[in-house]
């Protein structure tokens, strides 16, 4: 019975030293979320008034862009997943690789072959070890991402697309994105949407017979106003879902600790109960063979006399 209480009690300081862990986890986790939530809330009006900009200019020229034309017979897509760089974070990788598989499904479907771009470990680990090929992966940046790394996913992604113009051109005549949105602390959902070719977001409503349009010159060109706003909206918008997936990652991050940290309790209170119980019928036990010695001893007394 003693060893067995030694074990529990042993199981009890392994739980407590867990739960630290955790806890500490748990508060690292809320302490940057704010900041995380607060960066991502702040590129919110750029990428707004960006997308507003790129639709005028889409809208109100007749200027054929490489990267808002679609192509006669797309075959060829790229599919970059925005995923985290640690684990410890519940389901929020794997929520997004399911949103990404359902997407290659889909694309594959159609006949189309899909080259894949990883943002995170665990993505490419993911992919990795099930041996499908990576086009490319960008790693350790996942909770706080910078807008160098979205200009070098974007313009890996735009030169990828480039390279899908004409006949027989290698590339890819599609590029999708998948990443985490960040609704509430409670609430993060995997979202996929299509960067090129261009679709926007915050289109203008089609005009009414007899309205009047708004009268747009653009200097020095249309051509040359794409050729600079376009690169920078799908940069933009690669900065807005990595900013978008750092406050899910930690929001997740934060639920998961506290999840295993009020787990870690429960443990403790079970295991301090049972070596309780244990210790309480080890008493018992020695004091029965107390008594049955003494009793023992007093017939064996009482047999002399």
């Amino acid at each position: 019975m003693a060893v067995s209480l030694r074990e529990y009690r042993a199981r009890i300081k392994s739980t407590e030293s867990m739960k630290k862990i955790t806890r500490a986890m748990e508060l690292i986790a809320a302490s940057r979320i704010i900041k995380a939530q607060q960066r991502a809330n702040s590129a919110a009006p750029y990428a707004r008034e960006l997308t507003r900009a790129v639709s005028a200019v889409a809208t109100y020229s007749n200027v054929d862009h490489a990267l808002t034309t679609e192509p006669e017979s797309p075959d060829r897509a790229a599919v970059l997943v925005v995923t985290s760089d640690r684990g410890l974070a519940g389901a929020y990788s794997s929520s997004v690789l399911r949103e990404a598989e359902s997407l290659v499904e889909k694309l594959r479907g159609e006949g189309k072959t899909v080259d894949l771009y990883i943002s995170g470990r665990k993505g490419d680990a993911y992919y990795k070890f099930r041996g499908r090929p990576v086009v490319q992966a960008w790693t350790g940046h996942s909770d706080q991402p910078t807008y160098d790394v979205a200009k070098e996913i974007g313009a890996t992604l735009i030169e990828a697309f480039l390279a899908g113009q004409g006949e027989g051109a290698e590339g890819v005549h599609e590029v999708h994105l998948v990443y985490t949105q960040f609704r509430s602390m409670l609430v993060q959902e995997p979202h996929a949407v299509r960067l090129l070719p261009l679709e926007v977001v915050e289109g203008t409503e089609a005009p009414e017979p007899g309205d009047v349009l708004p009268l747009y010159e653009f200097e020095p060109s249309p051509e040359a106003v794409l050729d600079g706003l376009l690169p920078q909206y799908v940069e933009s918008r690669v900065f807005f879902a990595l900013l978008q997936a750092a406050a899910s990652e930690l929001a997740a991050r934060q639920k998961a600790m506290k999840s295993a940290t009020d787990n870690a309790d429960e443990l403790i209170k079970k295991f301090t109960r049972i070596a309780n119980q244990a210790r309480q019928a080890g008493i018992t036990q020695e004091i029965s063979e107390i008594v049955g010695g003494v009793n023992a001893l007093a017939d064996a007394t009482a047999a002399n006399d």
